[in-house]
């Protein structure tokens, strides 16, 4: 017997972005988030969501009072985010990718799942060869605009709280910055701990001291005290790789 027929990659790529709004969504999740976020910043303060996909952390940030620059490289998502919060005059949105150097980069698609879109080409090999990643597929590439965070700074103001989430690029998304935020968190996953080890380098370059963690897309941080540079590394080494993923948190 044959295969069923795929759906066309436009009606994939919808279906995709549905599914993600219905996880990141949730009215469960939002009173932990936003009590999450709520350490961090408040109130009139700046918030850039970096890899903002289909923007839950745009909507925690604003259900605080913060002034949001949201920041996505993919065309459908970024259409997404505008037809959203195109009416929110506290939301800017930015069409682009962050990384070390302004420019342009091949962005590889994951039609059916476009949170873990990525520009990285290493975070694809790896999760070629992890079976936690099974059955994730990128399968069109498109090419997409390059900024860094020091030009955001100059164009927006300095941010209280950068969120990066952009799959395996997260060390050079930081190493495009200058001056360290208040905080900031990026995201990181077991398959490329080398990259999170790098990451982490970036924010003491920094000037960030102080660290903790979440794991998966849970908005409760691990440790009851924050810890050192070291002391989160070590963390970072001594997770089981089935853990698979989360966010790490710097403050200064």
């Amino acid at each position: 017997m044959s295969p069923p027929p795929r759906l066309p990659s436009a009606l994939r790529s919808l279906l995709g972005v549905l599914r993600s709004v219905g996880t990141y969504y949730r009215p469960s999740r939002r009173a932990a988030l936003d009590q999450m976020h709520a350490r961090f910043a408040g109130r009139g303060d700046l918030g850039f969501d970096i890899g903002s996909d289909v923007g839950d952390r745009v909507a925690s940030f604003r259900r605080l009072g913060m002034r949001v620059v949201a920041v996505e490289p993919q065309p459908l998502l970024a259409r997404f985010l505008r037809l959203f919060y195109g009416l929110d005059p506290k939301v800017t949105v930015v069409q682009a990718a962050v990384g070390a150097a302004p420019g342009e980069l091949m962005m590889h698609l994951n039609l059916d799942n476009p949170t873990v879109s990525t520009v990285s080409t290493d975070f694809i090999h790896a999760a070629e060869t992890d079976r936690a990643w099974c059955g994730q597929h990128w399968e069109r590439d498109v090419a997409v605009p390059v900024t860094t965070l020091d030009a955001l700074v100059r164009r927006f103001g300095e941010p209280r709280f950068v969120k990066i989430d952009v799959e395996g690029f997260e060390d050079q998304v930081l190493r495009g910055l200058s001056s360290a935020p208040q905080a900031l968190s990026f995201g990181f996953t077991t398959i490329q701990r080398p990259v999170a080890r790098a990451a982490l380098a970036e924010c003491r370059r920094l000037g960030l001291y102080r660290f903790n963690a979440a794991l998966g897309e849970s908005p409760h941080l691990l440790h009851p005290a924050w810890l050192s540079g070291d002391g989160i590394r070590a963390w970072l080494d001594a997770l089981p790789q089935h853990a698979n993923s989360g966010d790490i948190y710097g403050l200064r």
